[in-house]
């Protein structure tokens, strides 16, 4: 499925056959395409670029579908990364993580930090955190993919 050009996101690079790899939803997806492009709030005389989820509900293209700037996609990976990481020792606590200082990591960006902890204020967070690290290990091999070939796509870039 061809993925839209006439909208405000403006298509560069794309991934069309998006659906065939959307992880545990693969082939049965509304998510069809990844885009990179050049950004639908761009205003005259600024271009970001941004990416793109591209969603289709069988009839029209979803207004659900998510555009968002390159460096939030990375502090995506960045957040999954640590997240993974930090799921791979957390059977140490008895809740999953220290109730005491619910700090995970400090990542840092521009300057600052970005702070990266177990969601407390989360009511149900002794339940949730464990629902998190199950899904977490049952994707583990399809994750670990991902991870592998970023690793060696950023070895091949010089990082």
């Amino acid at each position: 499925m061809k993925i839209p050009t006439n909208l405000k996101h403006k298509p560069v690079i794309v991934t069309e056959n998006y659906e065939n790899i959307d992880g545990r939803r693969a082939y049965e997806t509304d998510a069809k395409g990844l885009s990179l492009g050049l950004a639908q709030w761009n205003d005259r005389g600024r271009v970001d670029i941004s990416a793109k989820v591209w969603r289709y509900t069988g009839e029209k293209w979803s207004r659900q579908s998510e555009e968002l700037p390159l460096h939030r996609v990375l502090d995506l990976a960045i957040l999954v990364c640590r997240s993974q990481q930090y799921f791979r020792d957390a059977y140490r606590y008895p809740k999953l993580y220290d109730e005491r200082d619910p700090s995970m990591d400090q990542v840092g960006l521009q300057g600052d930090a970005m702070r990266i902890s177990v969601c407390t204020d989360n009511g149900c967070i002794d339940e949730d955190i464990r629902l998190f690290q199950d899904a977490l290990a049952k994707d583990d091999e399809m994750l670990g993919e991902r991870f592998a070939v970023l690793a060696r796509i950023l070895k091949e870039m010089g990082y």
